[in-house]
């Protein structure tokens, strides 16, 4: 009998050895495991991403959010927002806290009624500032593209970078950050339109709440 068992628990664990083997197999060698959890959403999520359980739940929740802002939920995008930190919009992906806005989520809740002009920063190559109501802002500086139909997307990874300086790790270094990524589809400035936002999370409470959300393309 004691034979038997032992013989049971070597079985036993060599099955599961085996399953692991398997499933790590399946998952780096771009299985539709992490697929799966995304639906259809997009092609090529493996490129820039360890496909662990911790990164697939993070990369659902913030699809869950590009939701709200594709349909303008700002109700539902309130909830998320950091109740101590609030949000901060960026234009482009040099983070300036100074002059970037920064919304509470009681703000972001009547961004849909919300007729106001505020200034988000400067425009790229004119210095001009950013006169935009939460609306228009919205349209050209955070879903100026169907970001839910990224291409490609990287997790705590830049996917592509313009020649802005690149801090967003350095202004938020204890924050986790999820980048969609779009490609440029004008052949004569060499694919230059390409374009990227980014949702950056911090932990509060033993939940992830959004910090950022920034806008990354090619500037002059």
């Amino acid at each position: 009998m004691k034979k038997f068992f032992i013989y049971m628990l070597l079985t036993v664990a060599g099955i599961a050895v085996g399953l692991s083997a398997a499933l790590a197999a399946y998952y780096f060698s771009g299985g539709n495991i992490f697929e799966n959890i995304l639906g259809s959403r997009t092609k090529n999520v493996t490129a820039s991403i360890s496909t662990d359980a911790t990164n697939a739940e993070l990369t659902e929740y913030a699809f869950k959010i590009l939701g709200y802002i594709k349909t303008g939920d700002y109700n539902a995008l309130s909830q998320v927002v950091h109740p101590e930190y609030g949000v901060v919009f960026s234009p482009y992906a040099t983070i300036n806290l100074a002059s970037n806005k920064c919304f509470t989520a009681a703000q972001v809740s009547g961004f849909s009624k919300d007729k106001n002009q505020y200034v988000w920063g400067k425009y790229d190559g004119k210095g001009d500032p950013i006169e935009l109501t939460p609306a228009e802002y919205f349209k050209k500086f955070v879903f100026d593209k169907d970001y839910t139909q990224a291409s490609e997307i990287g997790l705590n990874t830049i996917v592509k970078s313009g020649n802005s300086l690149e801090n967003i790790k350095e202004v938020f270094p204890d924050a986790r950050f999820v980048d969609f990524y779009i490609p440029g589809t004008d052949q004569d400035s060499g694919g230059l339109d390409w374009s990227s936002v980014r949702l950056c999370f911090e932990e509060y409470k033993g939940q992830l709440k959004l910090t950022v959300i920034l806008h990354s393309e090619w500037t002059v």
